[in-house]
């Protein structure tokens, strides 16, 4: 175990160097001089061009490149263009937020998802399978935009169950009083596509002959669906978890946005309206180390949940 770490580790740098080379290169030549963005229209050429040398614009590429290394082995990317609030510090105030709504999100979906794929599998045909695969069908073909504007007027100024928007310094009460409409919305939305998953994943081993060896032996059904078709059916299942893990920044940006809730997601959303590079270019960064890493740790819970898997 330790060597296949090890190795993974080592593999890692490669794939992060290209990553750094990519983010250094679109942002150095496709995208607008940061002096000028910076400032502005009224802007003076000698104005420009003082910005340019702050921010080391005028060096070579190659010191310029040492310059984006040394920030994200350092963690400090300066501040903020639009703001003027250091990046690391906007990191460590926008992340809580961001876990407090996606976190339990995440966790809902995979125990709410899973039990009822495990249901209309084992019921496959049955007029209540069918009646679950309609209704996560029709879930999965109206926008998320829907969800919100319905939840929010049914929920929120009808019903006044919860607060459509608002945000606390306390986690309790954000996770008790703001967060539940955002996540109850999104597990509605998320809840669907992954119960046609996971169902798909457990019928493929509904299938296999283990599955008619067990029943020939006398064992019960729970037994069945418990200790042999769940435990095969998790391989591709943490897979797909693990795929889902970094989406927990990606997918908070329209519920962020639509719900006012001052985290990571939005405003990475600011930062692109606002051309605002710092923050763009270390949320890319270590959105892609973290993906990573992410998948790292599914490879080895491949492990933990199989112990006939050998990672090589």
């Amino acid at each position: 175990m330790a060597a296949y770490l090890l190795r993974r580790l080592w593999q890692m740098i490669p794939t992060l160097i290209g990553v750094v080379l990519l983010v250094f290169v679109l942002f150095k030549y496709f995208g607008g001089d940061p002096a000028e963005i910076l400032g502005g229209l009224n802007a003076t050429k000698e104005q420009i061009e003082a910005i340019r040398q702050q921010l080391g614009l005028d060096q070579p590429w190659w010191y310029q490149l040492w310059i984006f290394v040394k920030s994200i082995a350092t963690f400090d990317w300066g501040k903020s263009w639009a703001t003027n609030e250091a990046v690391s510090n906007l990191f460590a105030t926008r992340l809580p937020a961001t876990l407090t709504v996606m976190l339990p999100i995440l966790v809902l979906d995979v125990i709410l998802a899973l039990p009822i794929a495990m249901w209309v599998a084992y019921r496959r045909g049955s007029l209540t399978d069918r009646s679950i695969m309609v209704v996560t069908t029709v879930a999965l073909s109206i926008s998320f935009l829907v969800y919100v504007i319905v939840g929010q007027y049914v929920f929120g100024f009808l019903l006044g169950w919860f607060p459509v928007q608002g945000w606390s310094d306390s986690t309790l009460k954000n996770l008790v009083t703001y967060a539940p409409l955002p996540v109850l919305l999104a597990v509605a939305v998320g809840i669907a596509p992954q119960t046609r998953l996971y169902r798909s994943f457990l019928l493929d081993e509904l299938g296999q002959d283990y599955v008619r060896t067990a029943r020939a032996k006398g064992m019960t059904e729970g037994t069945v669906l418990f200790k042999h078709v769940l435990r095969n059916a998790m391989i591709p299942i943490l897979t797909n978890i693990g795929l889902a893990l970094p989406g927990i920044f990606v997918g908070s940006f329209l519920i962020e946005v639509f719900f006012s809730i001052p985290g990571l997601g939005r405003e990475v959303l600011l930062a692109v309206n606002r051309s605002d590079y710092p923050v763009i270019q270390a949320v890319t960064v270590y959105l892609a180390a973290l993906t990573m890493v992410i998948n790292l740790l599914t490879d080895v819970m491949y492990k933990v949940a199989d112990p006939r898997v050998v990672l090589k």
